[in-house]
């Protein structure tokens, strides 16, 4: 497998730049579609405008986030910290900027959170799966070794290959990304379809997004730390106990009689 797609000279298209771009249009399509249906008042225009500065605020944040964790190595290689082509971003740390980003540009509009929230978070979910074949491309986001017969053998140019040469290793960057594509099935296709109480598909998408990102987590060999304890994991557990609070606090799971859409 190579990282780059298309090479001529100089120029470069890398499936990791091309799944960031596929995310953004497939995101912009489905939330058009979403906004129309529930009524919000945002133009094309306005959703687009919200998509690309959540995305963009969620790349810088996801790279912050990386570089902290891997501060040992960045503090002495201060030039490789933008060099985001190459990788190294964090969900989470992605997550959080991008919502701290939509949630001011939400509130300024008037718009309900919870209920953009509830169209926005799975298409999130589905974003990070084209993401994560860009980190399958670049041999990154990788598992530990593994006897399974679907292991994979990363090339030693690719960060995967260099820590495990010539080692079936777990490909979890695959195994997100098919649990982030099932996670957005089950929302989208079924969910999505009842009247349920404005949060419940919100708190739901990410309640079942920490539960295979904390299992899937336990299998990777790239984690960042805090002490002994691998921060995705612990932030899939704050995660999944908030969300499930909520639902239980306000009652979301609770179905409405009328169709507001």
């Amino acid at each position: 497998m190579d990282p780059v797609l298309i090479e001529i000279g100089p120029f470069q298209i890398r499936y990791y730049s091309l799944m960031y771009i596929l995310a953004v249009f497939t995101g912009y399509y489905l939330l058009k579609g979403e906004i129309g249906r529930k009524a919000i008042n945002m133009s094309n225009d306005d959703v687009m405008t919200f998509l690309t500065t959540t995305v963009l605020a969620g790349i810088v944040g996801a790279r912050i986030y990386y570089v902290i964790f891997n501060w040992e190595y960045y503090g002495g290689h201060l030039a490789e910290i933008p060099a985001i082509w190459k990788g190294g971003l964090a969900s989470h740390g992605g997550f959080i900027a991008g919502f701290i980003v939509g949630y001011v540009y939400i509130k300024s509009r008037g718009i309900g959170i919870l209920r953009m929230a509830d169209s926005v978070v799975p298409l999130v979910l589905l974003g990070e799966a084209f993401v994560r074949f860009g980190n399958f491309m670049n041999g990154e986001a990788h598992g530990n070794p593994t006897d399974l017969p679907w292991g994979v053998i990363f090339p030693s140019t690719s960060v995967a290959g260099s820590q495990f040469p010539d080692t079936p290793i777990h490909p979890t960057m695959l195994y997100q990304m098919f649990w982030n594509v099932l996670i957005f099935l089950i929302v989208w296709l079924g969910l999505r379809k009842r009247a349920y109480k404005d949060g419940f598909l919100c708190f739901s998408t990410v309640f079942l997004y920490s539960i295979g990102r904390f299992f899937i987590e336990g299998m990777r060999a790239d984690s960042l730390y805090i002490g002994h304890f691998r921060t995705a994991q612990a932030m899939s557990v704050i995660l999944s106990i908030v969300s499930v609070m909520a639902i239980y606090i306000k009652g979301l799971w609770v179905r409405i009689e009328e169709d507001r859409f």
